[in-house]
């Protein structure tokens, strides 16, 4: 899941754009952790992956899933995460975050979902006397 996504555009070719793409992985993680105890809004939200552009000016967050609430609580301590980046990294500058909710994960969901309709269905058939 995550090998296609440091694959892309931005992370193919560029091994400082993975190492740079764990880092603030493993930053907003953290934060959004100690975030959630304050806001409620945070509480179930997963960092699954970030990309950041070549220019490392800009990161998108990929999440596992995102609420209404948890996007405007996002969008409130966007730069609080961008200043705990900044400060707990070297870098030049600090990229510009946006979050998204990951793809994979959302396609997995529809994955599940098709299969889980798929044995009701086979368990239906077997529970039918006619069939």
């Amino acid at each position: 899941m995550a090998s296609r996504r440091e694959q892309s555009r931005s992370a193919g070719s560029y091994p400082r754009a993975l190492r740079v793409n764990q880092v603030v992985r493993q930053v907003v993680a953290e934060e959004l952790e100690r975030l959630s105890d304050a806001d409620d809004r945070l509480r179930l939200v997963t960092v699954t992956a970030v990309d950041s552009s070549p220019d490392m000016r800009h990161a998108i967050v990929f999440l596992s899933s995102m609420s209404d609430d948890a996007e405007e609580a996002l969008a409130d301590r966007r730069v609080q995460l961008q200043r705990a980046i900044a400060s707990q990294t070297r870098m030049k500058r600090t990229p510009q975050l946006e979050f998204r909710v990951d793809p994979a994960v959302v396609a997995g969901s529809r994955v599940e979902d098709v299969l889980a309709k798929l044995a009701r269905d086979v368990s239906d058939d077997a529970d039918d006397p006619d069939a």
